[in-house]
């Protein structure tokens, strides 16, 4: 039976599809929660307190592993604030930590509680996890190398910025994260 990994794509996506195509592809069963239809359209605590009942019904031992991608990172760090320190390992690529902005192209959003992840990890109340693997591109926008690097040095995790990276880190690269991480 293939060892099982807990999976949140980014905004608007799936499991089957790219890093979750390529987690399957590397022989592990994909579990988790897409980013579209029914888990989509519940209120945003309902969607973390999801995932945090998930993560504590089969993924919360020292054996497990959880993979979060972008908007799917910021799910899980919110989820990950309601709890005892996470005793499995986490991968998490780009993920959001906050607001973000960009003047250059005028977007920008603010996801709901978009300081809590700071303020709790800068008082020492974010349950720090016992691995953590964070990576973020030098010219990601969204997941801003800064702040992410900022909070990852609060929750003792490992943080590599790929320089000249986007929020889409390359393929390739991603692909050499996860044959060492796995």
């Amino acid at each position: 039976m293939p060892a099982s990994i807990y999976f949140l794509p980014g905004h608007g996506g799936r499991i089957s599809n790219g890093l979750g195509q390529a987690l399957m592809s590397r022989g592990f069963d994909v579990v988790g929660r897409e980013t579209v239809g029914d888990f989509k359209k519940l209120d945003f605590d309902t969607q973390v307190e999801t995932v945090a009942n998930d993560l504590k019904a089969n993924f919360w031992h020292a054996d497990a592993r959880v993979v979060a991608n972008s908007y799917g990172g910021y799910l899980l760090l919110q989820a990950l604030s309601l709890s005892e320190p996470y005793l499995g390992k986490l991968l998490l690529l780009s993920p959001i930590v906050g607001e973000f902005s960009s003047e250059q192209i005028r977007m920008g959003f603010i996801p709901p509680y978009a300081k809590r992840l700071y303020e709790l990890a800068s008082k020492g109340l974010f349950p720090n996890p016992a691995s953590c693997e964070i990576h973020v591109g030098s010219e990601d926008w969204q997941s801003i190398p800064d702040n992410v690097t900022a909070f990852a040095t609060l929750v003792n995790a490992q943080v590599t910025v790929v320089v000249g990276a986007g929020h889409s880190l390359p393929k390739e690269y991603v692909s050499a994260v996860l044959d060492r991480w796995l």
